[in-house]
């Protein structure tokens, strides 16, 4: 698995923006290869449904067969990569468009795992609870120090990714964490009452 696939074609960003699509290629990024019959046992949706949209990921390189020979729906699929990349900005208005509907597809999806998590965490025995982060700062950046912000913390994060791909580096507590980067533009003080405090 190579580590990144890059998407750049307006198709393919719209493919992947379903939320069938993106639980798909997470389930074969966390757990390896598996048919469309496990895939839909996993997710909770029909054979025929996961079989059409592992198809679909395939078309645009998002997954690929595991095994070329394997027969129907009993083929085993495998990501192709361990994460998506797509532009943050294009002079393409159809990619500019299709990337903005992808990233907000996958915010969506981020916040319904959040909001799940808050209503089980009262589960979690007392150490998790207390490492979880939920915390925000408003800054004040430049372009370039925004940049060199998220380089940073994706350096950071980089010390623990292999673990995804090699469990035997997995300390024995270790557990799946979702760690979210968003930094955005706020709206100039003034603009929209009470904005800039959220």
């Amino acid at each position: 698995m190579q580590d990144q696939v890059h998407l750049t074609d307006p198709r393919a960003l719209r493919a992947y923006a379903h939320p069938t699509r993106m639980t798909l290629v997470g389930l074969l990024r966390r757990e390896g290869p598996c048919t469309a019959t496990q895939a839909a046992r996993s997710i909770g949706e029909s054979v025929a449904s996961c079989s059409y949209h592992l198809r679909i990921l395939a078309k645009y390189g998002l997954v690929e067969e595991a095994d070329p020979g394997g027969p129907g729906r009993d083929k085993p699929w495998r990501a192709t990569a361990e994460y998506t990349n797509w532009p943050n900005h294009s002079d393409d208005p159809a990619v500019a468009q299709a990337a903005e509907a992808l990233t907000a597809a996958v915010l969506e999806n981020h916040f319904h795992r959040v909001t799940r998590a808050l209503e089980v965490r009262h589960e979690l025995p007392r150490e998790w609870q207390e490492a979880e982060v939920f915390s925000d700062h408003v800054l004040y950046l430049t372009p370039e120090e925004l940049t060199e912000l998220g380089e940073a913390v994706d350096a950071l994060v980089a010390r623990y990714r292999d673990r995804g791909t090699h469990p035997e580096r997995r300390p024995e507590r270790a557990r799946r964490v979702a760690f979210l980067r968003v930094g955005h533009v706020l709206p100039d003080p003034g603009g929209v009452p009470g904005e800039e405090e959220r």
